[in-house]
């Protein structure tokens, strides 16, 4: 089975399913007395929580995460931090049909095929879901490498066909627009083209 670890220096191990009570990450690697609160880790939580989007998942979740281990009065120790984020919109009823069906595009079938054994309550550890633990121990990652005074900016450079032709991208831009997208000619285009997939119950 592959890992759930990586990293060499600064190491992630994520873990738990979609509709398990919760799901985690523990970091190891990260230097002592480096200044570490929920604060700097929620305004990453909350740009990702589900529901801000009509063109994306529709559950809520709060994804407020708790710092178990690593850290005493405001400062990282050098020993492994442990964060927690619990599940508390699990609909597996919704999930009935999928113990016998593979959703295409999904992991479903790819992990049955590979383990012989799958979760199909909301994928398991094959969900979107699991994301959430790696934004949280991105934003470790990110207030060490802020000490390097480096910054990064994910976006979406493409939807379907429509790709963005931006040379230079706005960060407030991208993180108050639905798509994450630049608004250039190819931004209006993919939102038809997201409606168009959701009238036809079909995804991209």
């Amino acid at each position: 089975m592959s890992g759930s670890t990586f990293g060499r220096n600064f190491t992630v191990t994520t873990w738990g399913e979609s509709h398990g009570p919760s799901i985690g990450a523990v970091i190891d690697g990260a230097p002592a007395g480096l200044p570490l609160s929920i604060e700097d880790i929620m305004p990453f939580m909350n740009r990702r929580r589900p529901g801000q989007s009509p063109y994306a998942t529709q559950r809520k979740e709060t994804d407020e995460v708790q710092i178990l281990s690593g850290v005493y009065q405001g400062l990282t120790t050098g020993t492994p931090i442990s964060l927690l984020i619990s599940n508390t919109d699990q609909q597996s009823h919704d999930y009935l049909d999928l113990q016998s069906a593979y959703r295409p595009g999904h992991a479903d079938y790819t992990y049955e095929a590979k383990y012989g054994h799958r979760d199909p309550n909301g994928g398991g550890r094959s969900s979107g879901r699991e994301t959430a633990t790696r934004v949280a121990a991105g934003a470790v990652a990110q207030k060490i490498l802020q000490q390097l005074q480096i910054s990064i900016l994910g976006f979406t450079r493409a939807i379907g066909p429509f790709s963005s032709s931006a040379t230079t991208v706005n960060a407030n831009e991208i993180h108050q627009n639905p798509l994450r997208m630049p608004e250039d000619e190819a931004f209006p285009q993919a939102i038809a083209y997201l409606e168009e997939c959701q009238k036809k119950k079909t995804s991209v």
